[in-house]
C-alpha cells in the first residue's frame, strides 16, 4: 500500500485574466466527481457563478479574488486543486498560495498565446522550480497556429515544451483533438458539439480517421503530427518534475476537450508532496510527526460567523482531528478540535489528513500567515513572501464613530494578505499597500458588507515602500530621526521607507550605506 503522500497530488491553476481558468477547474471539478453540474460562467443568473468562488465581487464581476481550496478524488488519488485569482491585479495572497503546491496547470488563450499576468505568475513558479503543464484553451474558436503557439512558449518562457495532445482544427473547423501519446482521438457525435467520445487508433495514418476528418484537414494535422515529434522535445519525467519541460494539451475546457485528458496526466506525472524548506532542515513528508504552514488566513467565510479560517498545508505526517499541535510563534500548544476540508463554500470536519492537503483550522485571530506548526520541533517553514506593495493610499473615514469598526477591517484584511497597513508616525489615518489597484474595490467592498464601515481613499505624495533594517541600532536611530516623515511601521512593528520615486530611495541609500532596504522580506513569523 503507497505510503500517505504518495497517493496526493496538491496544483494550483495559473493563467491571464479570460483565458478559461475558472472554467477549467469547474471541469476539473465536474469530471473529477466532486460536483454534479459545471456552470458555464458566462451563463446568467446561478450558473454565472464558478463554483469556486464565494466572495460578493467575484459573483458580480465573474472573476475569482481570493484562492480557494477543493479536495477531490481521481483514479485512487486525492487531488488538492488551489484556484488563484486570474485577473490582472491580484493580492500577495496569490504569490503565497503557489508556496503551497508541488505543481502547477498554466492556461494559455490559443488565440492570445502568452499574456503578461502569465509570465507573471510563471516567474513565480519557476522562483519554486514548480512543474508545470500548459493547456492551449479556446482551440473551438479561431486560434493562433499551433506551432506559432508551441514557440512562443519555449521562446518567452526558456521552457522545452513536449506536445502531448493536438488540435484537429480550430474555430469553425475543430473537429477535436489527436493524443500523440497513445493514438487516442477526442471528439464529438457531431462536430462543434462537446467532446463525449474516444476513439482508439493505432495513430495518426489509422484508416478510421480517413471516415471522421475532412480530407485537407486530417492531412495538415498528420504533418504537424510528424513535424511536432522531430521539432520538440519528447517528454521526460525528470525535466518536466525540475521545472526545465512542459507537457503540452490543446483542448477547450468550455467543450469539455482536455480537462479528462489533463487529470489523467496530472495523477500520472505530477509530483506527491515535495520536501519543504525551514531554518534548520528540510522536512520530508514521510516522516511520521505532524507538521506545516499557515499560507492563507481567510475572514468571514460564512456570512452568519464572524470566523477566521487559517489554511495550513500539511508537510508532513498524518494528521488526526484532535491533535495538539505547537505554534512555534506563541510557543503555545494548540488543540485542533475542528479542522476543515474544503469544496469552494462547502466544508466538511476533517477526521485526518496527509502530506500535502490542506486544512482550515477556524481560530480568532491567534494564527496569522508565515505560523508554522508541529508537534513540538522548533523549526520554522521559509519562502514565504512579502512583497513591496506597488500602490499606496490613504484611509479616509467619513463616519467618525466606526473607527473601532475601520481598526477591525483593516487588520482583518492585513492577516489575509489582501492589504498591508502601515502606521504613521505623524498623523492618525491609516495608510494602505496594495500589490494591484483591484484590491481597492476589494477592500471598500468587504469593509462596507462585512463590517458595516464605509470607506474612502485618498492619494498620497508617495509612491513606494521599502522595508529597512539595520545591524547597528545607533546607525537606525539616526536614520529613522533624519527621516521622520518618510518612515512608517507594518503591523509587525517593522520599518518602512516612503518615498516618490526610485531615485529618492537611491538617494537615501547613497546617505546611509549601514541601512538595508529591502522589496520583498521573508514572511517568517518569530516568537513573540
Amino acid at each position: 500500500m503507497p505510503a500517505s503522500h504518495e497517493i496526493r497530488r496538491t496544483f494550483a491553476i495559473i493563467s491571464h485574466p479570460d483565458a478559461g481558468k475558472t472554467t477549467l477547474t469547474e471541469k476539473l471539478l465536474y469530471f473529477g466527481g466532486a460536483i454534479r453540474m459545471a456552470g458555464q460562467v458566462k451563463a446568467r443568473g446561478e450558473k454565472r457563478r464558478a463554483k469556486s468562488d464565494w466572495m460578493k465581487i467575484e459573483q458580480e464581476r465573474g472573476i475569482s479574488v481570493t484562492s480557494s481550496v477543493m479536495t477531490f478524488e481521481h483514479k485512487d488519488l486525492i487531488f488538492n486543486l488551489l484556484d488563484t485569482p486570474g485577473h490582472e491585479d491580484f493580492s500577495e495572497d496569490t504569490y503565497r498560495t503557489l508556496t503551497a503546491v508541488d505543481s502547477a496547470i498554466m492556461v494559455i488563450d490559443a488565440s492570445k498565446g502568452i499574456e503578461a499576468q502569465t509570465l507573471k505568475l510563471f516567474e513565480v513558479c519557476r522562483l519554486r522550480d514548480i512543474p508545470i503543464i500548459t493547456l492551449v484553451n479556446k482551440c473551438d474558436r479561431e486560434a493562433k497556429d499551433p506551432f506559432e503557439l508551441l514557440d512562443e512558449i519555449q521562446e518567452t518562457l526558456a521552457l522545452d515544451v513536449a506536445p502531448l495532445v493536438l488540435p484537429i482544427g480550430s474555430g469553425s473547423t475543430f473537429h477535436g483533438c489527436f493524443n500523440v501519446t497513445n493514438g487516442e482521438y477526442y471528439t464529438g457525435a457531431h462536430k462543434g458539439e462537446a467532446f463525449d467520445r474516444i476513439v482508439e487508433t493505432s495513430g495518426i495514418d489509422d484508416p478510421q480517421l480517413d471516415e471522421l476528418v475532412d480530407g485537407q484537414l486530417l492531412e495538415e494535422c498528420r504533418e504537424m503530427v510528424e513535424l511536432a515529434s522531430v521539432g520538440y522535445s519528447e517528454f521526460d519525467l525528470d525535466s518536466y518534475r525540475e521545472g526545465h519541460l512542459s507537457p503540452v494539451i490543446f483542448g477547450s475546457a468550455l467543450k469539455d476537450f482536455g480537462p479528462t485528458a489533463l487529470l489523467d496526466l496530472i495523477a500520472e506525472i505530477a509530483p506527491a508532496p515535495r520536501p519543504s524548506p525551514a531554518t534548520t532542515r528540510t522536512v520530508n513528508p514521510d516522516e511520521k510527526k505532524v507538521s506545516g504552514f499557515v499560507f492563507k488566513v481567510q475572514a468571514n467565510m460564512d456570512s452568519h460567523h464572524r470566523d477566521r479560517v487559517a489554511f495550513m498545508r500539511i508537510c508532513s505526517g498524518d494528521f488526526k482531528r484532535g491533535m495538539k499541535l505547537r505554534q512555534i510563534r506563541t510557543g503555545k500548544d494548540v488543540m485542533v478540535h475542528s479542522p476543515i476540508m474544503f469544496f469552494a463554500q462547502d466544508r466538511e470536519i476533517a477526521d485526518e489528513a496527509g502530506p500535502g492537503d490542506v486544512i482550515g483550522i477556524p481560530n480568532h485571530g491567534t494564527i496569522r500567515v508565515g505560523d508554522t506548526f508541529t508537534e513540538g520541533e522548533q523549526l520554522q517553514f521559509t519562502g514565504l513572501p512579502a512583497f513591496a506593495p506597488e500602490v499606496l493610499r490613504r484611509v479616509r473615514l467619513p463616519d467618525g464613530t466606526k473607527v473601532k469598526q475601520l481598526r477591525r477591517a483593516l487588520e482583518d484584511l492585513a492577516e489575509e494578505g489582501l492589504t498591508q497597513v502601515f502606521k504613521p508616525n505623524i498623523g492618525s489615518n491609516w495608510i494602505i499597500g496594495l500589490v494591484g489597484i483591484l484590491q481597492l474595490d476589494v477592500l471598500k467592498s468587504r469593509a462596507k458588507a462585512e463590517y458595516g464601515v464605509d470607506i474612502d481613499f485618498e492619494p498620497i505624495t508617495y509612491n513606494m515602500a521599502v522595508w529597512v533594517k539595520c545591524d547597528d541600532p545607533v546607525k537606525m536611530k539616526a536614520f529613522m530621526s533624519a527621516n521622520v516623515n518618510n518612515i512608517v511601521h507594518d503591523r509587525e512593528g517593522s520599518p518602512v521607507f516612503l518615498a516618490k520615486s526610485q531615485w529618492e530611495i537611491d538617494f537615501t541609500k547613497e546617505r546611509h550605506p549601514a541601512i538595508t532596504f529591502m522589496k520583498t522580506r521573508e514572511l517568517i513569523q518569530a516568537e513573540a
